[in-house]
């Protein structure tokens, strides 16, 4: 899996040690299938998607605010997998 950063998380990260540290929890939690703060028919569907394919979506609410984990496409050869902030989406 590839993970990307958006400008916004990149810069945050940089600059603030303890947020730091909550988006490598975080990225870690996704990892371990625990999308953070989801409704279960959304925890569902991320479950579905890892069986059958499509996207994956977590959220997760960290001191800078509401960020979001999203891997495209489950049957890529690769996943990539992108973590930004709710509002650069």
């Amino acid at each position: 899996m590839k993970i990307y950063f958006t400008r916004g998380i990149n810069n945050e990260v940089a600059n603030n040690k303890q947020f730091a540290k909550e988006i490598v929890e975080s990225v870690k939690r996704y990892c371990r299938h625990d999308f953070g703060d989801l409704c279960d028919d959304d925890k569902k569907m991320n479950e579905d998607a890892i069986k059958y394919g499509g996207r994956i979506l977590a959220v997760y609410n960290l001191s800078q605010g509401k960020v979001y984990i999203i891997t495209d496409d489950t049957k890529a050869k690769e996943w990539v997998t992108t973590v930004l902030f709710a509002s650069e989406y």
